[in-house]
């Protein structure tokens, strides 16, 4: 039986304005070009798809046929962090390479770019019997998808990665050429990068120069892109159509209405509670020492970043028109489902059941939370280490889905990665863990005393960092070859921390597994096969961290202030806000608004007329951070850095009326490098002379 069609029309999202992150397999092109008179060919999004790389949390792009990489600032931030000291703080006083030679290589980076995918849908769901049980279904689902991974890597050649898409709907294999060397070749101050700091961030009108450059080499010599993005000398205009290709991080408006009001009421407000903890202790190590400061600098902004953007998406929650348009749209889609038989059968009851895994979710929500690494580097290190042995002992079928034989290659190349992990970050955090799950628990829960043998969180933090090895790589490697025997005979106290940790994590997974993840996965699954057979693939997916494709128009927005934002900032507003701040004299709001001697001595130099950020109205989120915006031509015109605080409850609910990205014009990034930070080499390997 068809569904009617006033229901289908009904249950139908409204794709308002420029909504929509769409895979590249599915690119609306016929609404673009209905609405803009823009045609897109399959090579010019080929182009867009090669030339577009993933960074760590962010994206870059192509931008040169030596290899040269754009991305932001503070995507690379932690990078450039790493290649600087003490005497030479790179993150502060910038970089710029004059020479090749000069290029700093950065150990442990890798960058992805998207070469292909494969939808394996059929063949994942294949892999699961009638009448099987939710938690088996989803170990089956994994290990067919590992199983393909694996498979995929042997006959490509490529690093390939499983891609879930609407909440279970589809299944992918994404195939990436990976990149490991890369080099830094030029970025900013700070304080011009983060011009504003934490007030200004998330808001609009902005004067960031959120940019910086890096180079991928193979064999030795600058890598020659099969794509890329040349930089536009004209820019953008106001009511302009642009483009933007990136990896937006996780989005959840294909949630139902019990699992937003479930983050509205209970997730977000306990994330925000405990990264209020991290970061008050953070800013107390910062405070020790010059060193400690610089050290502890990226892991606050981390959270100061996080703290905001979950902020904004709880203010969108708790706007009461925005659920009802779930709720409604939830109510739709179910009388939908119920003028069809076969579908009723199959999936008229799955509401109800991620309603009572919601419930289970809730309950299990400070266990699941408190009893992990977190966001401890050395003891998920260590965790894994633990694990390995014991893993590969086990039937792949059997083992945890990291260690399952598609994925063990990549958890193994994790382990010994060399990206450093600072001691520090580490103790402050761990201490902070372990305090939380202390206050939460209890002296006496059988967790807490298994971590704390009776010693403060502080003291076991401590120990635990200051005697550990596993900050060292081929520590590491040793460790991970050397097997059961190695772990055992070790005596390394994050190791023996470690232990303590597994059997209760073990346990707090295995329920959350049983009694909600696999609920989820396979009746958000069957709710997707409904909107399928409604829609087609006429809704995107929700973010995943792959690539997608936003369009919309350079346009402007009513920001509460009873004006609208102005399209374009110039150099002539930036100057103007340090100076309302009183310069660097007043180094208000901890210096948010000061700027770096050589921009106020270089001052007469620049045109500052120059357009210096932009507003738009493609639809972005976190892990866009980076991502290319380009013109009709494939043109890179800017790059994306922020979105504004009103739109952040997109992260569940689309409203065109606030929904705006904020990137960095490539004129800017033009005017700077000739005119302040003496590269005019570079400028001239951008515009291809």
């Amino acid at each position: 039986m068809r569904l009617s069609a006033l229901v289908l029309l009904l249950a139908l999202p409204a794709l308002r304005a420029d909504e929509g992150m769409w895979t590249f397999d599915n690119i609306p092109v016929k609404q673009i070009k209905a609405k803009y008179g823009v045609a897109l060919d399959a090579a010019w999004l080929k182009n867009l798809q090669l030339a577009t790389v993933r960074f760590p949390g962010g994206t870059g792009a192509f931008v040169s046929r030596d290899g040269l990489v754009v991305t932001n600032h503070h995507v690379g931030r932690g990078a450039i962090a790493q290649v600087s000291t003490a005497k030479a703080d790179l993150v502060k006083d910038g970089f710029t390479a004059a020479r090749r030679a000069d290029e700093i290589p950065v150990p442990g980076l890798e960058l992805m770019m998207l070469v292909s995918m494969r939808d394996v849908t059929a063949r994942v769901n294949a892999a699961v019997t009638p009448g099987m049980a939710d938690k088996d279904a989803l170990t089956a689902r994994r290990n067919a998808l590992g199983d393909l991974r694996r498979t995929e890597e042997a006959k490509t050649g490529l690093t390939c990665e499983p891609v879930t898409l609407y909440q279970g709907g589809e299944y992918w294999i994404y195939r990436y050429k990976k990149f490991s060397d890369v080099r830094l070749v030029a970025a900013p101050e700070l304080q011009v990068a983060a011009f504003g700091g934490d007030p200004d961030n998330y808001t609009y009108p902005r004067h960031n120069l959120d940019f910086a450059l890096f180079r991928v080499y193979e064999n030795g010599q600058p890598y020659k892109p099969e794509a890329i993005l040349p930089f536009s000398a004209k820019g953008i205009g106001m009511g302009e159509l642009t483009f933007i290709s990136g990896h937006p991080g996780t989005t959840f408006r294909q949630q139902t209405h019990a699992q937003m009001v479930f983050a509205r009421d209970t997730g977000i407000p306990f994330q925000l509670g405990t990264m209020t903890r991290q970061k008050k202790a953070l800013q107390a190590l910062a405070a020790t020492s010059p060193e400690a400061h610089r050290i502890a600098a990226e892991a606050i902004y981390g959270i100061e970043n996080g703290y905001k953007r979950l902020s904004g998406q709880l203010l969108g929650l708790a706007k009461p028109e925005n659920l009802r348009k779930v709720e409604e749209a939830e109510a739709a889609l179910k009388a939908a489902v119920a003028k069809d038989p076969d579908l009723q059968a199959r999936t008229g009851g799955s509401w109800d059941r991620v309603t009572q895994a919601v419930g289970r979710q809730k309950a299990l929500l400070k266990e699941a939370t408190l009893i992990a690494p977190g966001r401890v580097a050395l003891l998920g290190h260590a965790l894994n280490l633990v694990r390995l042995a014991e893993e590969e002992a086990k039937p792949s079928t059997q083992r945890l889905t990291e260690f399952a034989e598609g994925n063990l290659k990549a958890t193994r190349a994790r382990l010994v990665a060399p990206r450093p992990v600072q001691k520090p970050i580490d103790a402050t955090l761990l201490t902070v863990a372990l305090q939380e799950a202390l206050e939460t628990f209890g002296a006496d829960h059988p967790f807490v005393r298994a971590m704390l043998g009776g010693q403060m969180p502080e003291a076991v933090a401590k120990a635990a960092v200051e005697g550990t090895r596993l900050d060292d790589p081929a520590v590491r490697k040793q460790l991970a070859e050397g097997g059961k025997a190695a772990l055992e005979a070790s005596a390394d106290p994050m190791i023996l921390l470690a232990k303590r940790l597994d059997p209760f994590n073990r346990a707090i997974r295995k329920q959350m597994e049983d009694e909600v993840t696999s609920v989820f996965t396979e009746h958000g699954g069957r709710i997707a096969e409904a909107r399928f057979k409604a829609f087609g693939k006429a809704v995107y997916p929700d973010a995943t961290f792959t690539l997608r494709l936003g369009y919309g128009p350079v346009t402007t927005y009513a920001n509460g202030t009873g004006t609208k934002a102005q399209p374009f900032t110039t150099f002539m507003g930036m100057y103007d806000r340090h100076l309302g701040w009183g310069g660097n004299a007043a180094a208000a709001e901890d210096g948010a608004w000061t700027l770096p001697e050589r921009w106020l001595k270089r001052q007469g130099k620049l045109d500052l007329a120059t357009p210096f950020n932009f507003i738009y109205a493609c639809d972005t989120v976190g892990g866009n951070s980076g991502s290319p915006v380009v013109n009709a031509k494939g043109e890179f015109v800017g790059i994306n850095f922020d979105s504004v605080f009103e739109g952040q409850g997109g992260y569940y609910v689309y409203d065109a009326d606030t929904k705006r990205a904020v990137a960095t014009d490539v004129r800017a990034i033009l005017e700077t490098l000739r005119k302040i930070m003496d590269a005019k080499h570079l400028v001239n390997e951008l515009l291809g002379k």
